[in-house]
C-alpha cells in the first residue's frame, strides 16, 4: 500500500521520534562547523512560520530564497511550507535581471536573502518595497535577521497538514534556452518522487551526503533535500570553491551527485598527479590495484561513497569507465525539472556506456515517429506557472511530457539520447547534425574541459573547445603549446573516424575565454548556453574558416 503521508508528515515524524538526532551540518569558516539536530531544525521553522503568518504570508503565498546551499535553506523551506506557502528558489549567481524577472513573474510577496558571493551585484533586482529576511550566513543586506525574528517569536504549534495537489514550489528552469520558465510541483508529487528515491537506492538514515549543487535546481532539490526529509539521512554543506576538498573529506559521503564537469575535473585533478599511463600499469598489478584505487578515492573524499551519480547533461561514457576502473559506483541518469528529476537511473543490472539507464518504477516512455522522447512520470508538473499555451503545447493528448530530447531504447528499456531536437543544425551539406554527442566525444579526452559543436551553413561543423583548466595555465609556453596543439589533432582525427561524413568536423578551435557563469555563457548547472555562445563567436568564423589546419587557436 503506498504510503499517504506528504514531506511536512515525515518531517514532523522525525521531530518526535529522533529529535536529538544530527540533521545538518553547517560550516561558519576557519574549519568549525555547527550541527543542528531535528530538534532543532523544525523547532527554528515553527518559530519562522509563525511569524511569516503574523506579517499575512499564507495560503498560497509564494515566497523567495536567494541563497547557495546551506542549513538554513532547508529550514527556510519548512518554514514557508508550514505558514500555508511555496517556495520560489532563485540560482544564487544569478545576475540583478533574472532576480528580478523571477521575483515578479512568481508574484513573490517575501525573499530570504541567505549565503552570497555577489549580494551588491544582486540587490538591485530586488523590486523596491519588498519585505526580506537575511538568514544566518547572509552578507550584510540591511533586512531583518532570522536569528532576531526566532529568538523573539513563540513556535506554530500542531502538525500543519498541506493537500496532496496543494503548490509546493515553483522551480525556475536554469534558462538555457531562453528565459526561465516557472515549473510548478505539487506535494503529493514531490513526497512521492522523494519516497521513491530512497527506496531505489536504499537512501536511509545510516547515510551522509555532502549538499553542494544548485538548490535551486531540480537534482539537488529532489535527490538531496526532499529524499532527506522523508529518510533522515545526515546532509553535509560546503563552505567555499577553495574548502570544497576538505568538505567532502568531512562528510565522508555515502552518496555524491555531481555533474559531467565536475566529474570530468575531478578525473583531470587526478590525471595531473599521476599520468594516465602509470595508473593504468599500477592497477594491473594485483598487489597494488586495491591499494591505488583507495588511495585515489580516499583523496577524493570518496572511499566510503555507495552510490555516486551523474546528472543535469550527458557524460562522457569514457568517464564513466573511468571510475568503474577505480571502484567507483558512477550511475548516469536522466530526468527534467518538470519531472521532478524523476524518469530514468542506471543500475548494477541495468546500465550500459552511452545509456543513461532504465525507467524508474512508476514512469512509461516511449519514443514518437519523429525520434523524440515521450515521459509520463509520478513526477510530473502541474504545468508551467501563468503559461497555459506553453504547458498544452509541451504535453501530448494522452499526458506525456514532449522531453524536446531525440533517443532511442534497447529492448531492455534502457534508453540513449541521440541529441537534442532544438540544437540540430545543418551543414552546407545539407543533412542535420546532433551536437551533443559529438561533444561527449570530444570530451572524453584530458586535453579538454568543455567543447560545443555548430556550424550552421558551414561547409563542416566545428568543434570550440575549452582546454582543462591547468594547460591553460600553461598553453603561453611554446612548447606546451605545440604539445597541445598536437594532442587536438590527434583528438580531431579520431573523432572524426568515428562520425558519418556529413558530421565530421572541419577544425577544433581553441576558446581564448572559457565559457563561465559570470560572463553569461554557462547555466549556474555549468551546462553552455549554446545561442549566446555561438552568437558571441559568430564575427570570427570567416577568420577561422580561412585558416588551415586542424586546430585553430581563437
Amino acid at each position: 500500500m503506498a504510503d499517504p503521508r506528504l514531506i511536512l508528515d515525515h518531517v514532523f515524524d522525525h521531530e518526535r521520534t529522533h529529535p536529538d538526532r544530527v540533521f545538518l551540518t553547517q560550516p561558519f569558516g576557519g574549519g568549525s562547523t555547527v550541527d543542528y539536530t531535528w530538534g532543532e531544525v523544525v523547532g527554528q521553522a515553527r518559530r519562522m512560520a509563525a511569524h511569516l503568518r503574523a506579517i499575512g504570508i499564507g495560503e498560497g503565498d509564494h515566497v523567495a530564497m536567494l541563497s547557495k546551499n546551506c542549513a538554513h535553506f532547508f529550514i527556510a523551506e519548512l518554514a514557508i511550507w508550514m505558514a500555508g506557502g511555496a517556495t520560489v528558489a532563485i540560482f544564487p549567481t544569478e545576475g540583478p535581471e533574472t532576480v528580478r524577472y523571477v521575483l515578479e513573474h512568481s508574484g513573490a510577496r517575501l525573499l530570504f536573502v541567505g549565503k552570497l558571493d555577489d549580494w551588491p551585484r544582486q540587490a538591485p533586482g530586488v523590486p523596491q518595497g519588498m519585505r526580506c529576511i537575511a538568514l544566518p550566513l547572509a552578507p550584510p543586506t540591511g533586512c531583518e535577521r532570522w536569528d532576531e525574528l526566532v529568538a523573539r517569536t513563540a513556535p506554530l504549534e500542531g502538525r500543519v497538514q498541506r493537500s496532496p495537489d496543494a503548490l509546493a514550489m515553483i522551480i525556475y528552469t536554469s534558462g538555457s534556452t531562453g528565459t526561465p520558465k516557472g515549473v510548478m510541483h505539487s506535494f503529493g508529487r514531490i513526497s512521492e518522487v522523494a519516497r521513491r528515491n530512497c527506496e531505489n537506492y536504499g537512501f536511509g538514515p545510516h547515510d551522509r551526503a555532502l549538499s553542494y549543487l544548485p538548490l535551486a535546481h531540480v537534482f539537488e532539490r529532489a535527490f538531496i533535500e526532499c529524499a532527506a526529509f522523508v529518510v533522515a539521512p545526515r546532509i553535509f554543506f560546503a563552505e567555499t570553491l577553495d574548502t570544497f576538498v576538505q568538505d567532502v573529506r568531512r562528510a565522508r559521503p555515502t552518496l555524491f551527485l555531481s555533474v559531467p564537469r565536475l566529474w570530468v575535473k575531478f578525473q583531470h585533478g587526478v590525471l595531473q598527479k599521476m599520468p594516465q599511463a602509470r595508473l593504468d600499469l599500477l592497477l594491473k598489478i594485483p598487489v597494488l590495484n586495491r591499494i591505488v584505487r583507495r588511495r585515489i578515492l580516499e583523496g577524493l573524499g570518496l572511499d566510503q561513497t555507495r552510490i555516486a551519480a551523474s546528472g543535469s547533461a550527458p557524460i562522457p561514457a569514457e568517464v564513466i569507465a573511468w571510475y568503474h576502473r577505480l571502484g567507483l559506483n558512477l550511475l548516469e541518469g536522466y530526468a527534467m525539472t518538470e519531472d521532478f528529476a524523476y524518469s530514468h537511473g542506471s543500475f548494477e543490472h541495468a546500465r550500459a556506456p552511452g545509456y543513461v539507464g532504465i525507467p524508474f518504477p512508476g514512469v512509461e516512455v516511449r519514443i514518437d515517429d519523429d525520434g523524440e522522447v515521450l515521459i509520463r512520470s509520478v513526477g510530473q508538473m502541474i504545468g508551467y506557472y501563468r503559461q497555459p499555451e506553453l504547458t498544452a503545447a509541451s504535453m501530448t493528448p494522452d499526458g506525456f511530457f514532449r522531453t524536446g530530447d531525440l533517443g532511442e531504447r534497447t529492448p531492455q528499456g534502457l534508453l540513449r539520447l541521440t541529441g537534442r531536437a532544438k540544437e540540430l543544425f545543418k551543414t552546407a551539406k545539407g543533412k542535420y547534425v546532433a551536437p551533443a554527442p559529438i561533444e561527449n566525444l570530444i570530451g572524453e579526452s584530458p586535453l579538454v574541459e568543455t567543447a560545443m559543436v555548430s556550424g550552421v551553413g558551414r561547409p563542416a561543423a566545428y568543434g570550440l573547445v575549452v582546454l582543462e583548466e591547468g594547460l591553460r595555465a600553461r598553453v603561453a609556453d611554446p612548447a606546451v603549446r605545440a604539445e597541445v596543439e598536437r594532442g587536438l589533432a590527434r583528438l580531431l582525427a579520431e573523432v572524426n573516424r568515428r562520425l558519418a561524413d556529413h558530421e565530421r568536423l572541419r577544425m577544433l578551435v581553441v576558446a581564448s575565454d572559457p565559457p563561465t557563469i559570470d560572463n553569461g555563457m554557462l547555466t549556474p548547472t555549468l551546462k553552455i548556453r549554446r545561442a549566446r555562445l555561438e552568437a558571441a563567436v559568430a564575427p570570427q568564423l570567416e577568420a577561422w574558416y580561412a585558416q588551415e589546419g586542424p586546430v585553430v587557436w581563437a
